[in-house]
């Protein structure tokens, strides 16, 4: 044999070997002892006979046809046998039986002895345990345990229901994917995805791509994530969206419980009120939707947006408590604490802890609050501000209250009034008059031509009325005081602050974005 000649027997037999081994690598390994038995047996037909003129290649059956194939028993009224392909085709009432727990049923089937494939066409049924699986074409490869749909199908586990226009089903993981206009429904939530990865033993979707579900008034839009269809619980990334009746929350991951109506958000979290107009922003966020309880945390920011410009607050923890949620006297509370800090254009304020009542429409400031409005500072041991639709109607500072007015920013002359409690009175957003009662002490500059002091006055009174217009002061009513008028070079030290006065300017916010930096008082110095 020549050299040539040699080698190619080698290519060929190495060839050879290749297929059979591609071959045992789809087959199922023999018990070690025993040669596997591939064939398809015929157990039963009431009718055998052959007619070349039908079908020359087959063997045609009829009349309670019945075969065998590897633990496998399969039924049908009629049927095709090719016994040299080990096939055959079935027609009517088809059946196939695989242990006690699957069942196939078909109109018309092919079975591949060789590939265990059994391809199932018109009005499908596959049920295996507690799932049914509906379709009009369906190939079940027994050698993965594989079930394949690809012209429409429907799944029911339970109460749960599958429908999408291609997908598969392994009898043996229990999981399923479904691709293509799926839709899964139960009698508390509906999910419409184009690809969904479905457990039947733990009831697990698995979300994959655009995805909504609905359950009662929530709705969750996601693009990746997981829902349990048994409890109702979901944990959803990549900016998921939950919204329920005008609320919505958005986190870089969400946990949702349809049960208790609690969903969690973490990182970049987004919450909006539309209805309220207001949104909360932070690291963490949780909301029940029975109760109407939500929570906003690290690096937290509250936005009221129902006036024209946006009030921005930050503080350590946001709290919203919803009271009377399912009848018409709903009203809620909005908690802040701690190291509270707000801006808007025309106000900034800081204080340790706020409480805002829907039901009066009162913003109340805890522990050293102090408030600007312009050139002006406002502080005292608590403040209440009351709102009318939406814009400041009336303020009261109650107890060492301290108002100071800067007469211009390159001044050191200061209008100044202390008191127990003081009052606010706003028109269009804007102070018309102030009121100040008991122990009422007042530091006042006279101007020429409303620019430059040319007197300060020094009074003690126990009520100070004062009307201002367009932010300049109109006139000023007191019953009797007692005090003295000094020329600016004559002013006592002692006259031209009043007792507790400081000027907070390098504590106030500056902007929306300053409201994180917490400056605290400076301590008071005998200079």
């Amino acid at each position: 044999m020549s050299k040539s000649k040699y080698i190619l027997l080698i290519l060929l037999a190495a060839f050879c070997l290749a297929q059979v081994d591609a071959q045992k690598q789809r087959k199922r390994p023999a018990r070690k002892g025993k040669v596997e038995d591939t064939r398809v047996y015929l157990v039963h037909a009431d009718l055998l006979h052959f007619d070349e003129r039908v079908n020359p290649d087959a063997t045609i059956l009829n009349g309670k046809v019945h075969f065998t194939h590897q633990g496998a028993r399969l039924y049908c009224d009629s049927a095709y046998f090719y016994e040299g392909s080990n096939s055959f085709e079935a027609f009517g009432n088809v059946k196939m039986y695989q242990g006690d727990t699957l069942s196939l049923v078909s109109e018309y089937a092919y079975y591949d002895g060789n590939e265990q494939m059994a391809r199932a066409r018109y009005n499908v049924v596959l049920k295996h345990k507690k799932t049914t699986l509906y379709t009009d074409s369906l190939d079940f490869d027994r050698m993965y345990d594989n079930a394949y749909f690809f012209e429409g199908g429907k799944m029911v586990d339970g109460n749960t229901t599958l429908t999408s226009d291609w997908g598969e089903y392994n009898t043996k993981t229990k999981m399923s994917v479904f691709n293509y206009d799926v839709k899964m429904r139960s009698p508390k939530f509906f999910l419409t995805t184009d690809t969904l990865y479905y457990d039947t033993r733990t009831s697990i979707a698995h979300i994959v791509g655009p995805s909504n579900v609905t359950s009662g008034e929530s709705h969750i839009y996601s693009e990746q994530g997981y829902y349990d269809t048994k409890n109702e619980r979901a944990t959803l990334m990549n900016r998921s969206v939950l919204s329920n009746g005008g609320k919505m929350m958005v986190g870089d991951s969400v946990h949702y419980d349809s049960q208790t109506g609690i969903s969690q958000a973490f990182r970049n979290v987004v919450y909006v009120d539309s209805l309220n107009r207001n949104k909360l922003t932070g690291n963490y966020g949780e909301y029940y939707e029975n109760t109407g309880y939500a929570l906003c945390t690290d690096s937290a920011v509250a936005i009221d947006f129902s006036q024209g410009d946006s009030l921005y607050m930050h503080a350590d923890t946001f709290e919203i408590v919803t009271f009377n949620i399912e009848t018409d006297s709903v009203y809620r509370k909005i908690h802040a604490y701690h190291k509270v800090r707000a801006y808007r254009r025309d106000v900034q304020a800081v204080c340790d802890s706020l409480v805002y009542n829907s039901l009066d429409s009162c913003l109340t400031l805890y522990n050293d609050p102090i408030l600007w409005n312009n050139n002006q500072q406002l502080v005292g041991d608590r403040v209440e501000v009351f709102m009318k639709d939406s814009v400041i109607d009336h303020a009261h500072i109650i107890s060492n209250c301290f108002s100071i007015q800067q007469l211009r920013s390159d001044t050191s002359c200061y209008n100044q009034v202390s008191s127990k409690d003081m009052f606010a009175y706003f028109v269009e957003g804007n102070i018309r008059e102030a009121r100040a009662k008991d122990n009422v002490q007042i530091g006042y500059y006279f101007e020429e031509g409303d620019t430059i002091p040319i007197i300060y006055n020094y009074q003690e009174t126990s009520e100070l009325r004062m009307f201002l217009k367009d932010r300049k002061l109109e006139s000023v009513w007191t019953p009797k005081t007692s005090g003295t008028m000094y020329p600016l070079n004559q002013i006592p030290e002692e006259r031209k602050r009043l007792p507790g006065f400081m000027w907070y300017d390098y504590v106030r916010p500056l902007n929306r974005y300053d409201i994180f930096n917490w400056r605290p008082k400076r301590p008071v110095t005998n200079e």
